[in-house]
């Protein structure tokens, strides 16, 4: 024997039949509370600010990047490197 129902409902309807509890409000609150963080922090995230930052600190990054880089290179073409000691 094979039985299909159908049953035609909206999702609320299907919750509240089911008597499971209404979600909504506190989806609209802890939405409202992480876009409040969102736009709080969105300086942090801005291209514009890790500028800054690049710069405060002179050309130290851009010499410790290109001696990260010489390292990985010589690592890679299997010379020596600058963190291994000569005997």
């Amino acid at each position: 024997m094979k039985l299909n129902i159908t049953v035609d409902c909206t999702p609320e309807e299907a919750r509240q039949f089911l008597g499971l509890p209404d979600m909504g409000p506190i989806n609209e609150t802890l939405t409202a509370a992480i876009r409040e963080r969102i736009e709080q922090n969105v300086e942090l995230v801005s291209p514009d600010f890790y500028l800054r930052q690049w710069h405060s600190m002179g050309g130290q990054v851009s010499d410790q990047f290109m001696q990260m880089m010489t390292a990985g290179a010589r690592a890679a073409a299997g010379g020596p490197s600058s963190t291994t000691s000569k005997k």
